[in-house]
């Protein structure tokens, strides 16, 4: 029997690679869909409503981001087939361009992009986890904040501890091997897919009377905008697009990471063919679930309640409008579970670029090893120090001397990284 022979066969060692191809079609899709629904789209509806300020244009934006979204997953598509192993975007870009450009996107990959959104998704899951256990807060601290300088500091609260437990407990589980993996992401993403399509669904059959009527009385006339776009007078041409284009910073980050099963393709069964098909199948599945989501809080509540809803969490607003009491509970249950499915599939693409990176001698050697469960095994460990390392730091106002988390700052950072790289990857095809 040929390697390749052996490597398409159920739970087969690649002679090549050390990898197991254990990933079906089925797991693949989990993976595209798990990590892109984490925290995001529970979230950053909120702030979109304040940048742009019309009913309509908010799910404009989301159509927007759809549309991009499955556009490039399509493009990914075909390059996964073309070149089916472990690296995803790194080996695109090298293979496209050059080793340099491959380098400068796996250095940005590991500093800010994948650990950005593992450390954003578990400051996530760790303010959700206060609502149901309020010892778990931001302001409790273990150390007190250090200020590092003007606008940041360090510290160690109870919440930020619960996060880089949930980042060790999840990069371990993955050094046990890619079924123990696998089987995290497609458990923790059923739920997910189910939490969420509970959501729509409530929310379709109890909408609101009073906030249908706000919202679609006048839908495109923007309203009670953030400064940034309410300094454009009117959202009409150059100021509409400027809004939409702020707003997309965050229907982008709820979207992203659609691309990371390409990172894990020495351990998907026939990856030329999977891997497109996994694309498709979960990036259309998601933004179809997003678009009905974002229908769903505006048939709940006025778009006003939406910009203002208490610490950006819109979809607890909307439970607690149509559950009062017991609403605030339920959310806080599915973004958790939502969140530790979505920071499962992180935790485990990521290392796989590593890995590809340290046999191209541009990342430690150590990296580009497998433990005894034919998983990269230091590659993981390093990913997750540095995640950990990014949920230490928190904003600080000097007027109001209020801390913060740097959920928004790391959304911002990693979709600003991302971007650049989306384009010239997908310019290459």
């Amino acid at each position: 029997m040929s390697a390749n022979a052996a490597s398409s066969e159920i739970g087969a060692v690649d002679r090549a690679t050390g990898f197991i191809r254990e990933l079906s079609l089925f797991d693949s899709t989990m993976i595209v869909i798990g990590s892109m629904i984490g925290s995001g789209i529970f979230i950053v509806s909120a702030d979109m409503a304040r940048n742009i300020g019309s009913t309509g244009w908010l799910l404009i934006a989301w159509i927007f981001a759809a549309v991009v979204t499955i556009a490039a997953a399509f493009s990914y598509g075909e390059l996964a087939a073309m070149m089916p192993e472990a690296g995803g975007m790194y080996v695109y870009l090298r293979e496209e361009f050059s080793p340099w450009l491959g380098f400068l996107y796996g250095w940005t990959l590991f500093t800010v992009i994948q650990t950005g959104t593992i450390a954003a998704v578990g400051v996530g899951f760790a303010r959700f986890t206060g609502v149901i256990w309020p010892a778990i807060s931001e302001s409790h601290y273990i150390v007190p904040p250090i200020h590092m300088s003007k606008g940041y500091a360090l510290s160690l609260s109870n919440a930020q501890l619960t996060a880089i437990l949930l980042v060790a407990l999840l990069t371990w589980t993955n050094t046990l091997g890619i079924r123990y993996g696998k089987i995290v992401q497609n458990l923790f993403t059923s739920a997910k897919i189910a939490a969420l399509a509970a959501l729509i669904l409530v929310g379709l059959i109890f909408w609101k009377h009073d906030a249908v009527r706000a919202n679609f009385t006048n839908m495109w006339t923007p309203r009670d905008v953030t400064p940034i776009t309410a300094s454009l007078s009117a959202l009409t041409g150059f100021g509409l697009f400027v809004a939409l284009c702020v707003s997309q910073s965050g229907s982008l980050f709820a979207a992203d990471a659609w691309h990371d099963i390409t990172f894990a393709a020495g351990e998907v069964k026939d990856p030329g063919r999977t891997m497109p098909r996994a694309l498709a199948l979960g990036t259309i599945c998601v933004m179809g679930l997003y678009l009905l989501a974002n229908l769903a809080y505006v048939l709940v509540l006025p778009l006003s309640a939406i910009q203002h809803a208490p610490s950006d969490r819109v979809a607890t607003a909307v439970l607690q409008a149509i559950f009062p009491g017991a609403g605030a509970v339920l959310m806080a249950l599915a973004i958790m579970i939502s969140t530790f499915g979505c920071m499962n599939g992180l935790i485990l693409a990521g290392p796989r670029v590593y890995y590809s990176m340290a046999h191209d001698r541009l990342f430690p050697k150590a990296a580009g090893t497998l433990n005894g469960a034919h998983v990269p095994g230091w590659s993981l460990a390093m990913q997750g120090v540095w995640s950990a390392a990014l949920i230490f730091p928190r904003t600080y106002n000097p007027q109001t001397h209020v801390y913060g988390s740097l959920y928004s700052n790391l959304l911002d950072y990693v979709i600003s990284a991302a971007l650049i790289f989306y384009v010239l990857t997908i310019a290459g095809v």
